[in-house]
């Protein structure tokens, strides 16, 4: 029989992810180190003292820069840096700035660099505060022009947190004249928790009725974006702030000041610790953050804003921004919207959204331009395409459908094949293993290395957990211009705030390779329903900015698992459809100004990271699949079981397997049998590749065992407990036990297993109302799923009556007589000697003793003798060397004759004139049995006799 081998090893993926993890490691650095900068500009460090917050007596010491240009007084910019960095992190661009003639001043926000205080994550009464109180500070300094005294001329920059605290600080100083915010958020419960699926009437008029190009409507509390939340709040986490006093007193540097919450504020350590627990936000913190986010100002905002956002962002994505944008644009305020190829998985801005930074305050600082400006986007196609460049830019009149006088977003429909039916999906128990579309900071690296060969198999979606719907290949080249949405009709079999999916959008060449845009998947929480109806939802697909090229198609995948988000543990079932077989797509017409320019050096860098990391996961393929040819044993492969000096050592020392060797063949019922402590249970795990041995090997058909081995799918299992979903029925707990496998429906002989189980009506019951004998007895059905050619069942008659035992006596042998195996480890030694053809005995970790049931039971214990004399018989038995015959009555007689030949004592006493009238072993398999694991037992007289 074929065994399916899955395209990466755990090793490959390991290497894989270790490259990664290093490359994680440098775009980090790439983006906290400074950038040098050879502007000649005077410069001067302040520490500048402002309140802990309104009516505090407590104060915060921040750390600044004033970086003062040739010609003062001048134009002035507040520059703030991103999460992690200080004041040292935008020196490069403040120079830049202050080489154009500004005034820059440049600052560690409190709980960064040595700046005091703790992170409140842009608090209006804290962070927000603290940027109106150094525009104060700025409208004493004689290096600042002022438009009247204590208003300086100033504009607010910032990328990431520095941008979120520059949006803040506009919708609350109106002394701000200017605000360029890069890569940053709009809501950052909703960026953090996002939730892309609407469900409710409300909330999808309200999608349907947004006509900006990457609009998106919150779907209610989220799923966590793990890997990044990891990254965010780690940071802040990673130890406490320097000294400074707040309200209590207390110096925030000392050991006393110092807890798990590091340079977090605690309302906000205690609020993410429990959400963080659970994936699932509490309203406590989704207030806090909304609190603590753009979104609560951004209609407040009157000064020009430059809003640019990148499209290599799985931490804030183009929805973030067109957020930001609508709240401006409604309030009647001026904003740009600008789109350029980077983000934070791209090492965070450039020389090109810097440079158009620059420009935005020339027009608005100095030739205070408040007209409409155009849009400029970035689009990118896949990288399997030859000739011309990848990225271009192009350039639109304005963002559409911010205005009334804006043109809405035009959509295009592309048409998806109409699927036969529902496609079915499971969460696996454990949530494990998971999809990987996105590492922070890695996203567009993951995606284009998703696009080769080696690399297809690291972020391939997994079977049985995703549901695809493909397009026809497009007939024109059509570029996406923003935020899909798709209609979905969805069933679920999962706890209340369990039903967690993702949705993603690939670019399929004709060849086969796929592309996923940007990286990004768009998470959905639906909401908890009554039984398995289906719910109707809108998913607002992650913003992209890309072309899809002519010929090829378009791939929906929703999945049930993604490693970068906090995926429930619990399994659940999913049924999938598409409404109406469309998805509407984005466009806004534009023109291409200009190519992108990429530095050759750079470019030359990235290929040869990818090649190596290619080349990693190449190497690793190759090694696992000579490996795996190496641990075949070809002439072993007609051969279920091989188990050779199997041993096993924990850690403590305790040795629980040594040297355990037996072999089962085709059509054998073997018995492991034991006392408990025994080790039967662990050689059974093992076995089962659920631990791994310290010695010895395990070879099934040939195959070395190991964690996962593709082998194990001809083996059937019942071992330590079944592990039911108390909340499903029988049936549906079997199918979804089968559909976690991959395998087809058909192929799981589920009929058989039913009837196996013999459940009637109630196999149709939640599990939860089952007694102990039905659920051992659904659990003996499950293991015979798919007909195993190997089947392993720990303790099977547990819970079983007489006529439930006897039935599963008879379907055991029946079982084998079809040339499958079954082993058996069980306790009832008068079933295992009715049931097994073979019995290994194990005691003290070690087998010691093997063979045949009629072996073990023939080959010790008494035999009775019925003869006409029996005091004549004792004693020819007693002259022919059979010492120990004792008389039971006055025709019977038994005695041990383990060494003897029955025929030739038989004729000895008819020789003797002795009438036998019959012949039989009394031994039953527990005498033998208990008398072997007494002879192994220490302190014995025979303990070192083993049979």
């Amino acid at each position: 029989m074929p065994i399916p081998r899955p395209p990466l090893s755990r090793r490959a993926m390991t290497v894989g992810a270790a490259v990664i993890a290093v490359l994680a490691v440098a775009a980090l650095a790439f983006v906290v180190l400074p950038q040098d900068s050879s502007a000649d500009t005077s410069t001067r460090d302040a520490r500048i003292t402002l309140p802990d917050s309104p009516g505090s007596t407590g104060t915060v010491d921040i750390d600044a820069r004033l970086y003062a240009p040739a010609v003062t007084p001048a134009p002035t910019v507040l520059l703030a840096h991103g999460f992690g960095g200080s004041k040292d992190s935008v020196d490069g661009e403040a120079r830049d700035l202050a080489a154009r003639g500004y005034t820059v001043l440049a600052y560690s926000a409190r709980g960064f660099g040595d700046s005091t205080g703790s992170i409140s994550l842009n608090d209006p009464d804290r962070e927000v505060a603290d940027a109106r109180g150094l525009i104060d500070w700025l409208a004493e300094q004689p290096e600042v022009e002022l438009d009247a005294p204590g208003d300086p001329h100033v504009g607010v920059a910032g990328g990431s947190y520095g941008g979120a605290l520059a949006l803040s600080a506009g919708g609350t100083d109106p002394r701000i004249d200017s605000i360029a915010a890069a890569i940053t958020w709009n809501d950052l419960g909703q960026a953090l928790f996002p939730n892309y699926g609407v469900t409710s009437a409300e909330g999808r008029e309200a999608l349907g009725d947004t006509v900006t190009p990457a609009a998106a409507e919150y779907g209610g509390p989220g799923v966590l974006k793990r890997g990044w939340a990891g990254v965010f709040f780690g940071v802040g986490a990673a130890s406490a702030p320097p000294g400074g006093s707040g309200d209590d007193g207390t110096d925030s540097g000392t050991a006393e000041g110092t807890s798990a919450c590091g340079r977090f504020a605690p309302e906000f350590c205690d609020a993410y610790t429990q959400s963080a627990v659970t994936g699932i936000p509490s309203r406590q913190l989704l207030d806090l953050l909304t609190a603590h986010s753009p979104v609560a100002v951004a209609s407040n905002i009157t000064a020009p804003t430059l809003l640019v956002q990148g499209t290599q962002d799985t931490l804030f994505g183009l929805d973030q921004a067109d957020a930001t944008a609508r709240q401006i644009a409604a309030a009647g305020g001026n904003v740009t919207v600008r789109w350029f190829d980077g983000g934070h998985d791209a090492g965070g801005t450039d020389s090109t959204s810097d440079q158009a930074i620059a420009d935005f305050f020339d027009t608005t600082l100095r030739d205070t331009d408040t007209g409409t400006r155009p849009f400029v986007y970035s689009t990118q196609r896949a990288a399997d395409e030859r000739g011309g460049d990848r990225n271009r830019r192009m350039t639109a009149p304005d963002y559409p459908g911010l205005t009334d006088d804006s043109e809405p977003t035009r959509t295009r429909s592309v048409t998806f094949t109409p699927a036969a039916e529902n496609q079915s999906i499971i969460r696996p128990p454990g949530a494990s293993p998971s999809a990987i579309s996105s590492v922070p900071g890695l996203g567009s690296v993951l995606s284009t290395l998703g696009s080769t060969g080696a690399g297809a198999a690291l972020t391939a979606d997994l079977p049985g957990q995703s549901a695809t719907f493909t397009s026809d290949p497009v007939d024109t080249s059509v570029t996406i211009t923003g935020a899909p949405r798709v209609n979905l009709r969805v069933a679920s079999l999962a706890a209340p705030d369990q039903a967690v999916l993702f949705a993603k959008l690939y670019d399929v060449a004709p060849n086969g390779t796929r592309t996923l845009p940007g990286g990004a998947v768009s998470a959905i929480r639906l909401p908890a329903t009554e039984g398995i109806d289906p719910v109707d939802v809108t998913v607002a697909l992650p913003g992209i900015s890309y072309t899809v090229q002519q010929g090829h198609r378009l791939e929906l995948s929703i999945s049930t698992t993604d490693q970068a988000y906090a995926v429930p543990l619990e399994p659940a079932q999913f049924s999938v459809a598409m409404t109406d077989n469309t998805i509407a797509l984005p466009t806004v017409p534009a023109e291409e100004s200009s190519n992108s320019t990429v530095p050759v050096a750079p470019l030359i860098g990235i290929g040869v990271v990818l090649l190596a990391v290619a080349g990693a996961i190449v190497a690793g393929v190759v090694r696992t699949r000579r490996r795996a040819v190496a641990e075949v044993d070809e002439s072993l492969i007609d051969t279920p079981l091989v188990i050779t000096d199997l041993a096993k050592t924990y850690s403590n020392g305790f040795r629980a397997v040594d040297g355990v060797s037996f072999e089962v063949k085709q059509g054998q019922v073997l018995g492991l049998l034991g006392p408990n402590g025994a080790g039967k249970t662990t050689t059974l795990r093992m076995l089962m590749g659920l631990i791994t041995p310290t010695g010895g090997d395990i070879r099934v058909f040939g195959h070395k065992v190991t964690p996962g081995a593709p082998v194990l799918s001809r083996l059937g299992s019942f071992v330590e407990g079944s592990g039911f979903l108390p909340h499903l029925t029988g049936t549906q707990n079997l199918r979804l036990y089968w559909e976690a496998t991959g395998r087809p429906i058909e192929d799981a002989h589920l009929e058989e297993a039913l009837e196996i189980a013999d459940l009637g009506t109630a196999i149709e019951r939640k599990v939860k109302s089952y007694s102990q004998g039905m659920r051992q007895r659904l659990a003996i059905a499950q293991a015979m799923l798919g007909l195993p050619d190997l089947m392993v069942l720990d303790e099977p008659t547990n819970g079983l009556d007489p006529p439930q035992i006897r039935t599963m006596r008879d379907v055991l042998i029946n079982y084998a007589k079809t040339g499958r195996t079954v082993l058996v480890s069980s306790h009832l030694l008068a079933e295992v000697e009715q049931t097994c053809t073979h019995v290994v005995v194990m005691n003290r970790g070690s087998v010691i003793s093997s063979g045949t049931v009629r072996e073990l039971t023939a080959a010790g214990g008494q035999t009775e003798i019925r003869v006409d004399d029996a005091t004549r018989a004792q004693s020819v038995l007693g002259a022919s060397g059979h010492d120990g015959a004792v008389i039971v009555d006055d025709g019977t007689v038994t005695v041990d004759l383990t060494d003897a030949d029955a025929a030739v004592v038989i004729r000895e006493l008819v020789t003797a004139g002795i009438s036998v009238r019959g012949f039989s072993q009394s031994t039953r398999l527990e005498d033998v049995f208990l008398d072997l694991v007494h002879r192994d037992t220490p302190g014995s007289d025979t303990s070192k006799d083993r049979s």
